[in-house]
């Protein structure tokens, strides 16, 4: 990690790469928009769901993927926007 007769600054830690720095980034991203979607959800509408429809938005709440939601709910990518809004669970990229 450090080369010959380096070490860490004290009291700061490491210097990280820039792939450390933009993968610690997306990771922080992530976790936003997964809290942005679960606060804006509709969760009674949510909760009245058949089974399959009711996981596949908790798949997207979770990763964001509108592609695999709808895929999992049976829809078309249109049919599950749709319900994602009456849902209210907001889209962010």
């Amino acid at each position: 990690m450090y080369g010959r007769g380096e070490s860490p600054a004290r009291g700061r830690a490491p210097k990280l790469s820039l792939t450390e720095e933009l993968v610690r980034e997306w990771e922080r991203e992530d976790k936003e928009f997964r809290e942005l979607r679960r606060r804006s959800a509709d969760w009674k509408f949510i909760e009245g769901l058949e089974p399959r429809v009711r996981l596949a938005l908790l798949a997207y709440i979770e990763t964001g993927d509108r592609y695999l939601a709808a895929k999992l709910a049976g829809l078309t990518l249109g049919e599950f926007d749709e319900l994602r809004v009456k849902a209210g669970v907001v889209c962010v990229t």
